[in-house]
């Protein structure tokens, strides 16, 4: 457990926090800068947060921004019901209430020092893996050779086009890919799967970290078999229906793992003989 899941404070009781800046990043994603009005949010890569709404209610949001950065953190919404409905008319100035952050599964930031690590992202997949990408770019130094892999259904559908640009330049080895043509894309076109052979390094000494829809796990997983990947080298987000964040309600149960407390990041090692997990 992360020491700052160890600090005493009441789980249940949302926090104030305010909007700094919103974003439509597409038909569906909202993006939201939140800062805490309060004591500042503590979290590292791969947790999440409950975001609430007065008389709507709260839903569980990952968190995107690396924790490097001081002045707050970063989600993006999804809009698929009353919830997020109700986040994407917030505006600039608007108030929530935060609880959080949760997650006792989490990226391995210390454990990777040193390491190749392989990111394949699918969709809004990338939304949390994107947390950890940005806190290596911020201690470049620690890791080794970083690779980067995106994938997105449609031109329209793709997140965070300008930092992608900034990602091309940086010092990873950068690719991204949508599912099929458009006259507005110049760049590979596929499933995410048709970017792996673009990865440069040792696939047996590298750790890969997985994020996306379900039916993609099961491709990347079938090719990162095939290619003699060490199952305690993959880690999964299996960011499952989450509700209450603190194993209460139940939700998110796979056989005997709570995805809210156990996760969302598990060791794809921990899983294989969990038939709900995949």
């Amino acid at each position: 457990m992360c020491d700052c899941c160890l600090v005493e404070k009441d789980i249940f009781l949302p926090q104030p926090a305010t909007v700094n800046e919103t974003k439509q990043m597409n038909a569906t994603e909202m993006y939201l800068h939140i800062s805490m009005d309060e004591a500042p949010l503590n979290y590292v890569p791969g947790q999440f947060v409950e975001v609430s709404i007065p008389g709507f209610g709260e839903a569980p949001i990952s968190i995107s921004s690396s924790p490097t950065q001081a002045d707050g953190f970063e989600i993006v919404v999804r809009k698929i019901g009353n919830v997020t409905n109700k986040i994407h008319q917030l505006k600039a100035g608007d108030k929530v209430g935060i609880r959080g952050a949760f997650g006792n599964g989490v990226y391995p930031v210390e454990d990777a020092k040193g390491k190749d690590l392989v990111f394949i992202c699918g969709g809004i997949g990338l939304v949390p893996q994107r947390s950890f990408i940005n806190h290596i770019l911020d201690s470049r130094e620690d890791y080794g050779q970083v690779t980067v892999l995106v994938g997105t259904k449609d031109y329209d559908q793709r997140l965070f086009h300008e930092e992608l640009e900034i990602w091309q330049n940086a010092d990873i080895n950068f690719h991204e890919t949508i599912d099929g043509p458009d006259e507005r894309w110049d760049g590979n076109v596929g499933v995410v799967t048709t970017l792996i052979p673009e990865i440069k390094s040792d696939f047996a000494d590298s750790v890969f970290f997985i994020c996306g829809p379900p039916i993609m796990y099961k491709f990347v997983l079938m090719t990162l078999n095939e290619k003699n990947v060490p199952h305690e080298n993959i880690f999964l987000n299996l960011e499952r229906k989450m509700k209450c964040g603190v194993g209460k309600c139940g939700h998110c149960q796979m056989n005997d793992k709570y995805v809210c407390m156990e996760g969302p990041v598990f060791n794809y090692a921990d899983l294989k003989n969990v038939p709900e997990a995949i």
